[in-house]
């Protein structure tokens, strides 16, 4: 027993050493995307602080330091709902009106002080951050899935990177948080002799997220280039005109769209691989929302798949062109519009049921 608990205190360490170096990285690294990395940074120091805890029983000594760690663990689903919501929206701000957040905290720390932790007041900052953890879970995967929604109907290359890694610490979480579950389980139970057992578990596990983490910072220090806060997915936005056409409007209607697909085929505005819908709006003069409207609503198609359809054909034009076959699939790629290979595959495969490489085979 005293070998696990002194792997724990070890593992602890390294976890906290890590920790406290991440935190220094993302307040002191160069990026245009300040506000996500100082809100993950000051969330780590408020998760170590918290894990203090797991790994030594000195704070027990002092009851007011106990009480504020004990408490500081309702800060961190709002700080981490935060720092989705920054790492989403490149012109997020906080605000004076993100102080609701802390509120729970700010209470459970006068409960604290008051009752001097009594048992009562224990169970009910239980049943409270139970209550609290479900909520931010549910708002960020929200968040999230309107984020990917905005992207799609805006974006004409797939960067699922911020999505992808907002998804993986919030899978995280959820994890992490069921070992801590199952330990609050075990010590209220006649099992609490596995509760080293269950401590050593969620230390090798919060040791991995943190190298993970660090792994993340070091190779993708500016991660987050974010969507405007402004925009809103269109089944919003369309709600709004839920009345049937007139004939004027649809007059209209029809009109930008010869206007669009005559652009598309003529200018080839699809070859910028950072061509968004508001660029497009600009270039087409159709007014940003009834191009969005038009392309999501009358063609029955995400924008990102509007613009890529135009790549595909053009990449399958040379790539069954003889002249055409001492250019790579790399280079086709690139002359097409497309920055990614993995999404150039992807959305090539989807179209067409081969590979790039089966196709020019097939034709060639």
């Amino acid at each position: 027993m005293e070998s696990k608990i002194e792997l724990i205190e070890s593992i602890g360490k390294i976890i906290v050493f890590m920790m406290i170096l991440l935190s220094v990285f993302l307040f002191t690294v160069k990026t245009k995307n300040k506000v996500p990395n100082t809100i993950f940074g000051i969330y780590l120091l408020v998760i170590t602080f918290d894990l203090i805890g797991l790994f030594t029983n000195k704070t027990l000594q002092y009851p007011a330091i106990q009480n504020l760690k004990v408490a500081s663990s309702l800060l961190q689903l709002p700080l981490f709902y935060l720092y989705v919501l920054s790492a989403c929206y490149s012109n997020f701000k906080i605000t004076k009106k993100h102080a609701i957040h802390f509120f729970l905290f700010i209470v459970f720390l006068v409960i604290f002080y008051i009752t001097d932790a009594s048992n009562q007041s224990l169970l009910l900052y239980e049943i409270v951050s139970e209550i609290q953890f479900i909520s931010y879970i549910i708002a960020i995967f929200i968040v999230l899935k309107k984020y990917k929604t905005i992207y799609l109907e805006n974006y004409s290359n797939a960067n699922y990177a911020v999505y992808k890694w907002l998804f993986q610490i919030t899978l995280f979480s959820c994890i992490a948080h069921s070992f801590v579950l199952v330990r609050w389980f075990l010590s209220n139970s006649i099992y609490q002799e596995y509760v080293l057992n269950i401590n050593l578990l969620i230390s090798f596990s919060v040791l991995s997220i943190t190298i993970f983490f660090v792994l993340k910072a070091l190779y993708y220090p500016q991660l987050f280039t974010g969507i405007n806060m402004n925009l809103e997915p269109l089944s919003t936005t369309s709600k709004k005109k839920t009345k049937a056409l007139s004939a004027k409007e649809s007059e209209v209607e029809s009109q930008y769209l010869e206007t669009l697909i005559t652009f598309m085929n003529d200018k080839k505005p699809y070859l910028d691989f950072e061509l968004t819908l508001q660029k497009l709006s600009v270039k087409t003069e159709i007014p940003e929302k009834e191009l969005s409207l038009l392309i999501n609503h009358h063609l029955g198609k995400h924008f990102f798949d509007f613009i890529n359809e135009y790549r595909i054909n053009d990449a399958k034009t040379l790539l069954q062109t003889p002249s055409k076959k001492d250019l790579t699939v790399l280079e086709i790629l690139y002359e097409v519009g497309f920055n990614s290979k993995s999404s150039f595959y992807s959305t090539f495969k989807k179209a067409t049921n081969q590979t790039p490489t089966q196709y020019r085979k097939s034709r060639i």
